[in-house]
């Protein structure tokens, strides 16, 4: 891990241990998740499945690997490695009012699979610590098309809790979470389904 980014870890873990229940205080230097993740730029991170919904259980039995491929003023993508699985990538951006996260899936020959770009915006304000997303209309409409209906409750929510980073996705009767150790860095991983090598 680079000194910066153990400089992000640490102060993110002060943060978290400032913040009473559920209430975070605003940064004034206008940060959030958005910029404490860009810190992570060019680095991967191992992590396994933190939730034990039976229904996960074939990812539970992968290693999980989280790659900060590319990063810009308005854009992260993060591929997100399941053992030799490389068809996901996530995509946060900026946008006029908050954050947005869509999911990027592709078959190996790099076509997209069709469950793909779904996900949504932020409703409310983004932290320097977390994010949230409920579905938005394009993900609802291609979840009622694709025959899984249930998922157009989904809400998805990334966030840092001292050193790790969690991911998870929540509807009613169902929680899925996935974190990520980013105090040791890993090997980077092959480049993702549909994506140039380097």
């Amino acid at each position: 891990m680079s000194v910066r980014a153990a400089l992000i870890v640490s102060s993110l873990a002060l943060g978290v241990a400032a913040c009473s229940g559920s209430e975070v205080a605003d940064d004034p230097t206008g940060a959030d998740l958005f910029t404490s993740l860009s810190n992570f730029c060019g680095q991967s991170f191992e992590g396994a499945v933190s939730s034990d919904d039976p229904r996960d259980a074939d990812w539970a039995a992968q290693t999980l690997t989280i790659e900060f491929r590319s990063c810009s003023d308005t854009e992260l993508r993060i591929p997100l490695h399941v053992g030799e699985d490389h068809s996901r990538t996530w995509i946060i951006s900026r946008t006029e009012t908050g954050l947005r996260l869509k999911h990027d899936h592709r078959h190996e020959d790099g076509s997209d699979d069709v469950l793909t770009m779904y996900g949504g915006d932020t409703a409310e304000a983004p932290t320097e610590i977390s994010a949230s997303f409920p579905a938005d209309q394009y993900s609802k409409d291609l979840f009622e098309r694709e025959g899984i209906p249930a998922s157009m409750e989904n809400t998805w929510t990334v966030s840092l809790d001292g050193s790790n980073l969690i991911y998870a996705l929540d509807r009613p009767e169902r929680h899925f979470a996935a974190t990520f150790d980013l105090s040791t860095q890993v090997a980077t991983p092959p480049a993702p389904w549909g994506a140039e090598e380097g």
